[in-house]
């Protein structure tokens, strides 16, 4: 028997573990004839490795690993390679084959689409044109990944037939959403559509729908949010086409505009940097919850105390 390792990136938020195990679980469904199994890079466990033991010792000779990470930034460019290839050093007799990361498809735009015209559907109906559409991705240090936001957005308010499209991030790079919301109130736009691009709730979501509503107490414009992708079964189409890319022997990543392989403006330094993880740190470190005298609860953290923050 074959094996697919799901892999995700962990997440602080216990909520954002328990919808990957759901998404984990429908594809158990799905493959009856594999492993189905899934690891964290950080965050959260089980780590990669825990998960490939766990299958070497189920007897799984050939896991095919799937990145559950939407674009392609350092997370899926240096981290998780770098992690399979160190555990496929550690052993010989297994053949770890590395797929793709999620990306922009044709099912992952039709999910977007759907988000969008349900949260339309809980509000009076109002011409698209009258209305922008507002990206919010996670943001990274890669441009390429940053860039892919960027085009999902022009797709989307393209095909959507939106009056204005745009980009923002909850963080890392620029425009950040709680600068570029003020910028899109002088619009002349009834609605914001808000579609943050996460897989799955956790605290950046959260995070951005705490500015969304903050930005709306003072503006008279309509601000209007999507939920995540979650475990929809166009997603699980996308994950599919990612398998059947490894199975096939075509899972390459476009690398044409990569930081690491061709030489970008303003990122020339990063060409041909070593493939090495960077979250070795707080790798299968989990958060825990502590309550100080006359506060309320907040998320403090292992790592913290590890490190000395």
């Amino acid at each position: 028997m074959k094996g697919i390792l799901i892999c995700g990136h962990g997440s602080r938020d216990p909520e954002g573990v328990e919808g990957f195990k759901a998404l984990v679980a429908l594809l158990r469904k799905r493959y009856p004839d594999r492993m189905v199994d899934y690891g964290f890079l950080e965050f959260s466990h089980p780590v990669y490795a825990a998960a490939v033991e766990r299958m070497y010792v189920a007897g799984i000779r050939e896991i095919i690993a799937i990145p559950a990470i939407l674009f392609a930034g350092g997370h899926a460019k240096n981290d998780i390679p770098f992690e399979m290839n160190t555990l496929q050093s550690q052993y010989p007799d297994l053949r770890i084959k590395l797929g793709r990361h999620i990306g922009i498809t044709p099912s992952i735009l039709q999910l977007a689409g759907k988000l969008v015209a349900q949260a339309e559907a809980a509000h009076p109906p109002l011409d698209r044109q009258d209305a922008c559409l507002l990206l919010v991705g996670r943001g990274t240090s890669d441009p390429d990944a940053n860039s892919d936001v960027a085009k999902m957005t022009r797709m989307l308010g393209e095909g959507l037939g939106f009056g204005f499209s745009t980009t923002a991030f909850i963080g890392v790079t620029q425009p950040l959403l709680k600068d570029h919301l003020p910028i899109i109130n002088h619009l002349p736009y009834k609605r914001i559509v808000a579609l943050p691009v996460f897989l799955f709730t956790g605290v950046l979501l959260k995070k951005i729908y705490a500015q969304l509503e903050e930005f709306a107490a003072t503006t008279d414009k309509q601000i209007i949010a999507t939920r995540s992708f979650e475990c929809d079964e166009l997603l699980l189409q996308t994950i599919d086409e990612r398998i059947r890319e490894v199975q096939e022997g075509s899972p390459d990543m476009n690398c044409q505009l990569c930081k690491y392989r061709t030489q970008i403006i303003g990122f020339e330094e990063e060409v041909g940097k070593e493939q090495v993880g960077h979250h070795l740190a707080v790798k299968g470190i989990l958060f825990e919850e502590e309550e100080k005298p006359g506060e309320k609860k907040t998320v403090l953290t292992t790592v913290k105390k590890i490190l000395g923050i």
